[in-house]
């Protein structure tokens, strides 16, 4: 007699479904991205992604103390700048926004991990990533300043810095640096699996980072190649990368799970800002479970291979790991 192959055996009860579940998060692995912005006394928040707020220096230490609470151990800064230039020296100055949220932060949490967005779109007048000739972005140029503003960061109490502009040779030249300054340990997070996307949108709301000609295309990649991917990844790795991510998460799973099967480092993923705007307004209107589909993201993005999840959820997914509802 042939028997009935039963896999429902194993889904039987809740103990049971958690007992045998394949794919396993911790809050460890959450790391929420902050943005901070000149001024007193402002939390502003950002149009396109409700509940997510610019916050000045002095508001910086409620929002830390929040995370802290509620388990969210690593934190990445975004700075928005009031002054912009040709060549982004809001990036790499002592006082810049960045810099002195460091400051700010590690005197007031210290026991918080503090990651820095290593770009100069937010700084440049331009909008793009680094220095131009013309209307093109001049790569090698561009990677003396990417290497200053990494160790300023540093310098200011950065535990890891996280270049996200795309430019060819970056990671060797942050890596070269920061070992000339005697900042050996210091870890790079490269976004070196980064698509020219759409779901950035609300993001270059947020941070005011929109170009103000032409698009990124030229250096970001196009959303249609996978072994591009690959060999950033690999090509990073090589230069001194410690950790890699893949940027956006939900639309490139297949990418979180081919770097993860083609390397040797720890994978990260950003839920980026259209994913989080997306959720948001269909929860607004009433067509989804939000905690619930928030959870699958995550869920698909460690179940892919992140061992390190960047979201604007990152509060809410503590939560739920914390009421045994997603883990």
């Amino acid at each position: 007699m042939e028997l009935t192959k039963r896999p429902r055996r194993l889904r039987g009860s809740e103990n049971l479904r958690k007992m045998v579940r394949e794919t396993r998060m911790d809050k460890s692995s959450l790391m929420y991205p902050m943005f901070v912005m000149e001024g007193e006394n402002k939390e502003e928040e950002i149009p396109s992604m409700t509940g997510q707020y610019r916050y000045s220096l002095d508001r910086l230490p409620y929002k830390l103390e929040q995370l802290a609470k509620a388990g969210v151990g690593s934190v990445m800064f975004f700075g928005i700048p009031d002054h912009k230039d040709e060549v982004g020296s809001g990036a790499y100055d002592p006082e810049g926004i960045v810099q002195r949220a460091l400051r700010v932060a590690k005197e007031k949490f210290p026991k918080l991990y503090y990651v820095t967005d290593v770009c100069m779109c937010e700084y440049t007048s331009h909008g793009h990533c680094g220095v131009l000739c013309g209307h093109d972005v001049d790569n090698d140029k561009t990677l003396d300043l990417l290497a200053k503003t990494a160790l300023s960061h540093v310098e200011a109490g950065a535990d890891m810095v996280a270049p996200s502009d795309m430019m060819d040779g970056r990671v060797a030249a942050i890596r070269q640096c920061l070992d000339k300054a005697g900042h050996y340990t210091t870890p790079i997070m490269s976004y070196a699996v980064k698509y020219a996307s759409a779901f950035y949108g609300p993001f270059r709301e947020a941070a005011d980072s929109a170009p103000s000609f032409g698009d990124r295309k030229s250096y970001q990649m196009d959303p249609h190649n996978s072994r591009e991917g690959l060999k950033e990844a690999l090509a990073d790795v090589e230069e001194g990368a410690d950790i890699i991510m893949v940027k956006p998460a939900l639309a490139y799973q297949d990418m979180i799970w081919q770097v993860k099967e083609a390397t040797n480092v720890p994978v990260a993923a950003y839920s980026v800002s259209g994913e989080y705007a997306m959720v948001k307004a269909a929860a607004a209107n009433g067509w989804i479970d939000e905690e619930r589909i928030v959870g699958e993201m995550a869920t698909g993005a460690f179940r892919s291979g992140a061992q390190i999840y960047l979201t604007y959820y990152a509060e809410l997914l503590a939560k739920l790991m914390d009421e045994g509802r997603i883990g």
